[in-house]
């Protein structure tokens, strides 16, 4: 394995240092470190050192669609995007909720290298909603599965929801809930509101999301296991979450780079591109999301990266999928949200985007480690000096569905090191190191 010696960078932002990185583990910290004889040299001036980033939420598409996604393109997006490690959300075609598809899953992404792929178990099977999937036969696989979702369905039956709650406490599992209550939204296009009345559009009222929160944070009180709220979007589920956590209820909650910058606005020239399920809302529930993300309330950033081949997004409004792409804008997006607006220093964002969704997935024991040594060498060289234009055509994943098309963004990412082995450097992908 290659050894890497990363000179002048800061750490979260701090005091400038080098980093040795050998044998999958960062080997020493300094300034004027001795450069061993087979080491590689990378100038890190300018450039902020963060922890691997971890997304709690990315479809990955495999198996069924890989016309939209496959694992290898996916978590090459992500390895630009970063991350060193992804949760594979269970909507796949077939679903992920027995033991043979997560450890399917899991096997291809040990194969594409690129990243640490931890399959998402589905709740119920086939997202139906009905009966509970095979959840302990799929924590005890290879997979190791801890994250159990019908994202893009809600468990929206309240006994089926007590039920999975009780059932993953027995192996320290989490419920992450696609918040929507179905009655509510059937037929919606966008978020109800002023804009949606004027497009003649069927609105997705806010009260969708908040009731399912409120109902689950007082189930998982009751049952005493953890609960995650997937992609957060209004200010009434930010207040709900933070009187669920003053309460002491284990309540932890995301919110999706485009809910923290994107509004209900953009759909005013009915490009399916702004078109997203829980849909972009208000400045209003923008402004919210953004202090939620600051003072805690709201734990993690995670991407929702959904991808979709160009003809479910090419056609108009109502007969597109739902869904952006967001791998590899992520991190500049929190960039321009929060640490240009003074809201979150490098510190906060290696805690929303890498210890806390680690920690919430239970891959702490490798992922989201702090910078020290050793500890596994996932990490993230960024250039926050830099500016770029959004280029989908170009970016990695297999789709172009991606909300910032054209949009300059700052920051990016220069190099991602998995267990001390490059995945991208100069901003690039290390083909040639990824092992196969």
């Amino acid at each position: 394995m290659t050894t890497y010696l990363l000179r002048d960078v800061s750490p979260l932002g701090e005091a400038r240092t080098d980093l040795l990185l050998a044998d999958g583990v960062v080997a020493a910290i300094g300034t004027g470190l001795e450069a061993p004889a087979d080491a590689v040299e990378i100038d890190g001036a300018g450039l902020v050192a963060l922890p691997g980033l971890v997304d709690l939420h990315t479809h990955l598409r495999e198996p069924g669609r890989e016309d939209a996604e496959t694992i290898a393109t996916g978590t090459r997006a992500a390895a630009l995007g970063g991350f060193t490690a992804v949760h594979a959300m269970a909507n796949t075609t077939p679903t992920q909720d027995t033991a043979g598809v997560v450890e399917q899953v899991w096997h291809l992404g040990r194969r594409a290298g690129w990243v640490d792929v931890f399959p998402v178990g589905a709740v119920t099977v086939g997202l139906e909603g009905e009966r509970l999937a095979e959840l302990g036969a799929m924590a005890e696989s290879a997979a190791r599965v801890r994250v159990f979702s019908d994202d893009g369905k809600c468990v929206h039956d309240p006994v089926v929801m007590r039920r999975a709650l009780e059932y993953v406490k027995a192996f320290d599992g989490v419920v992450a809930q696609h918040a929507q209550e179905p009655r509510l939204t059937e037929g919606s296009q966008m978020h109800e509101g002023v804009v949606s009345a004027e497009l003649g559009l069927a609105g997705w009222p806010a009260v969708a999301e908040e009731a399912i929160v409120a109902r689950d944070v007082l189930l998982a009180e009751h049952v005493g296991s953890r609960l995650h709220v997937c992609h957060l979007s209004t200010a009434g589920s930010v207040e709900i979450v933070r009187w669920a956590k003053s309460r002491g209820i284990d309540v932890t909650a995301e919110v999706t780079p485009h809910h923290l910058i994107l509004t209900d606005e953009l759909a005013r020239g009915y490009d399916p591109l702004f078109k997203v399920n829980p849909p972009l809302r208000t400045q209003r529930d923008v402004e919210a999301v953004r202090e939620g993300l600051a003072d805690g309330t709201i734990d993690i950033v995670a991407t929702d990266h959904a991808p979709h081949p160009r003809e479910d997004k090419d056609c108009e409004w109502a007969a597109a999928a739902f869904g952006m792409t967001g791998l590899e804008t992520a991190l500049s997006v929190v960039q321009e949200t929060m640490v240009e607006t003074g809201r979150m220093t490098w510190a906060d964002v290696a805690r929303v985007l890498s210890s806390a969704p680690a920690r919430i997935g239970r891959v702490d024991g490798q992922h989201g480690r702090p910078i020290a040594v050793g500890e596994p060498a996932n990490l993230t060289l960024v250039d926050p000096a830099a500016r770029r234009v959004v280029r989908p055509q170009g970016q990695a994943t297999k789709s172009e569905n991606s909300p910032f098309g054209g949009r300059e963004l700052p920051g990016r990412v220069v190099a991602t090191f998995l267990r001390g082995r490059a995945t991208v450097l100069d901003g690039a992908p290390v083909d040639e190191e990824v092992q196969r």
